[in-house]
């Protein structure tokens, strides 16, 4: 059997860039503002630096963006003040609060916070339910993404056995709710799950978010299988460096599966383009 197809993550997420920026570009000529407020708390310097690519790619497609950074010692209320004020500005069409967040923070209130209509990440609770109730703008940025990946392959969903590894919020739940919508037939497992190896090799569709180096080898995977892969880990490789894999062993599972992600350039670079379409979106 000839390896996986990899589903490049990066070209996919030009091609969505590309349509962006002639969709901003009309909101702009019709005086339309569109713009992204980021809230950062503290000094955390793998937040830091998504804040700066997530501006350059703002940037690239037109969109404005504003960071708002509040210091290590701001409170639940000074972190509740300025979501209240972006929700109450007109000129906000988009917020998202950057993690972690201090702990005398509470995150899930904050997320709940966030005005439904400007919520670009997907966390408020109530957008999250109505992924239920088959609404696609303003799903989780890593769920939209997972499906835009396995649509791009070009098979049919429906009626396909799907299994999610990891059942998180943000991820697995929501990702097993669009694959139902799509009437695929889904299992959703977690780290309690027995027998998870035997689900695994009859799935059609395998998407791990499990946050587990290498949890998924190529003898639990279905031949020509869908494999989507979420998780971003950091270990010390071989070499002795520092390096970024994700829940699925690569390099041996492309030699069975029919279509896989890499990481990184996989599921990360569409993630951050569906933040920027759940942007457009919230504008128009």
């Amino acid at each position: 059997m000839a390896e996986a197809t990899i589903i490049d993550g990066r070209a996919l997420a030009a091609k969505v860039k590309d349509i962006l920026a002639v969709r901003v570009e009309g909101l702009k000529d019709r005086g339309k503002c569109v713009r992204l407020d980021a809230v950062l708390v503290g000094g955390d310097q793998g937040a830091h630096l998504y804040a700066d690519n997530q501006e350059k790619a703002c940037n690239a497609v037109g969109i404005e963006y504003n960071l708002h950074e509040l210091p290590d010692s701001a409170t639940q209320k000074d972190v509740m003040a300025t979501i209240d004020e972006l929700n109450g500005n007109p000129m906000v069409t988009a917020i998202m609060v950057h993690m972690p967040l201090p702990e005398q923070v509470d995150a899930d209130a904050i997320q709940t916070m966030i005005d439904v209509d400007k919520d670009v990440e997907g966390v408020n609770p109530a957008n999250i339910g109505n992924i239920v109730f088959g609404r696609r703008s303003l799903v989780p940025c890593t769920a939209l993404a997972v499906m835009e990946m396995i649509e791009s392959t070009g098979i049919e969903i429906r009626g396909k056995q799907a299994v999610c590894v990891g059942a998180s919020t943000i991820v697995g739940k929501p990702v097993a709710v669009l694959l139902m919508q799509a009437e695929a037939t889904v299992i959703s497992t977690n780290e309690h799950t027995p027998n998870q190896e035997t689900l695994t090799r009859n799935a059609d569709i395998l998407v791990t978010a499990a946050g587990v180096p290498n949890l998924v080898t190529a003898d639990i995977v279905q031949e020509g299988a869908v494999v989507i892969d979420v998780g971003i880990n950091r270990i010390v490789g071989e070499d002795g460096k520092k390096c970024t894999v994700g829940d699925v062993d690569f390099e041996a599972v492309k030699k069975v599966a029919g279509f896989i992600s890499p990481v990184p350039g996989g599921v990360g670079p569409m993630t951050v383009a569906m933040l920027l379409r759940n942007t457009v979106q919230a504008a128009e």
